[in-house]
């Protein structure tokens, strides 16, 4: 069931009604389990049906054969900086790269400066979203006040200015009893908590995974373990209370096993896999090279192949790209001294066909399942589907298309991506949001 709140999200108002027709595509709509070639129409904002529409004239249509028609992709995991780090990101910048990738919706991370923990920053998030006029943005605000995880922030309020979800993501929620009652009251608002995962005393002056690839290299390692015992006690916390747990990108086999226990148990848990975790390993880092470096860091093979079969198996029902854009003085350092993260929006589609679609892992329905409908249920947005009525947000994708990623080419402020120069499979070739063609490579 997918809820609607009329506050949440940066969206897009077209000037005047005008129907588009999207001709002859493969259309594919998991929360309809819909997936043949069809026409699909927008009206104005809306989705007004697919297949034949009687006494209906499109005032445009684009031809889609051959291509796939989706709802539009929805990011539920993408930092953009505003305000505070502007050099690295800003709200324009981060969307412009959203649209360029297929993206309709994204949810932002609170960890900007000053935290998104009021209000009042939930608000202004949305507004400058409105001015950027690119895609849906819906805020996430901060557990506790300035992410500092001593005391609840204003939940409520938070919600009322529509904050979608609540995480302190780039740190955890370290204290048990704020984690209870941040769970018990979104519970109450029926708001997912959304958990970064890490026991920061095993990660201190970490660089990368512990394993043989940081004994070799002589790197202060970050543990696996340290990632699976905060999901298992917010498993259980999430047991405890009823609340919604959601966890961010997961990167160890071990957690991937206690999502699926918990799941199994009937606790309400879901879990994400990023595309650098399932395609890189921590090899990589005998690169020396900054752009590797993430939180939770690369891990192994093992690790890797873990989350594939948790992404096949259901036990991650969503895919995100934790995008993170640094700006690159910030990234060109060393090692020890660099930040985490990678960009991803540009290139979250691509990675995904490439690495899950075209070697068998997952169809197409299951692929775009944890890109769009998935991602909204856990968010509690009206999205990610094109049931008659809902916001006009799609996605149209050549499966085909052959590219190189070149990050010279990127909308984002930032560069810092491992995948200059990969060549892949899959690209939108056309971004609509709330019925406005935003991107079209189309006629």
């Amino acid at each position: 069931m997918l809820h609607s709140n009329p506050r949440a999200g940066g969206g897009l108002y077209t000037s005047h009604m005008s129907t588009l027709l999207l001709r002859n595509g493969r259309v594919i709509d998991a929360a309809q389990n819909l997936d043949r070639v069809a026409d699909l129409w927008l009206d104005g904002t809306k989705v007004l049906g697919v297949g034949p529409q009687p006494g209906r004239a499109a005032d445009r249509t684009l031809d889609c054969t051959g291509l796939i028609v989706s709802p539009g992709l929805i990011d539920m995991h993408v930092h953009l900086r505003e305000p505070g780090r502007e050099e690295d990101e800003t709200i324009a910048t981060g969307t412009a790269a959203a649209v360029a990738g297929g993206v309709t919706s994204v949810a932002c991370m609170p960890n900007t400066e000053p935290a998104l923990d009021s209000r009042a920053m939930a608000e202004f998030v949305i507004l400058q979203a409105k001015r950027a006029g690119n895609c849906n943005v819906f805020p996430i605000g901060a557990v506790t006040k300035n992410r500092e995880g001593k005391e609840l922030a204003e939940l409520g309020g938070l919600v009322e200015g529509g904050a979608v979800a609540f995480t302190d993501d780039g740190a955890p929620v370290y204290s048990a009893e704020i984690m209870r009652r941040a769970l018990e009251y979104c519970r109450m608002l029926d708001k997912a908590v959304l958990v970064h995962a890490e026991i920061l005393e095993l990660t201190v002056g970490g660089v990368m995974n512990e394993g043989l690839v940081s004994t070799s290299l002589g790197l202060r390692g970050m543990p696996a373990v340290a990632e699976d015992i905060m999901i298992a006690r917010d498993i259980m916390l999430s047991e405890l209370t009823g609340g919604r747990c959601h966890i961010l990108h997961v990167s160890t086999a071990g957690g991937v096993d206690l999502i699926r226990q918990g799941r199994a148990k009937g606790v309400k848990i879901s879990g994400e896999a990023c595309p650098h975790h399932f395609i890189l390993t921590d090899d990589e880092l005998r690169r020396f090279d900054s752009n590797y470096k993430m939180s939770p860091p690369l891990r192994t093979r093992k690790d890797a192949d873990a989350l594939i079969a948790g992404l096949k198996d259901g036990t991650l029902s969503v895919l995100a790209t934790d995008h993170a854009p640094h700006a690159p003085e910030k990234k060109e350092r060393e090692l020890d001294q660099a930040p985490n993260g990678i960009l991803g929006l540009e290139t979250f589609l691509p990675l995904c066909v490439t690495h899950l679609i075209e070697p068998g892992h997952l169809t197409w329905p299951q692929m775009l399942e944890k890109m769009t409908v998935n991602p909204a249920r856990v968010l509690s947005i009206n999205r990610g589907t094109l049931q008659p009525g809902v916001p006009a947000d799609v996605t149209v994708i050549d499966p085909t298309a052959t590219w190189t990623i070149d990050k010279a080419a990127s909308k984002s402020k930032s560069r810092n991506t491992p995948f200059d120069g990969c060549k892949v499979t899959g690209r939108a070739v056309a971004t609509i949001v709330n019925g406005a063609v935003k991107m079209s490579q189309l006629g």
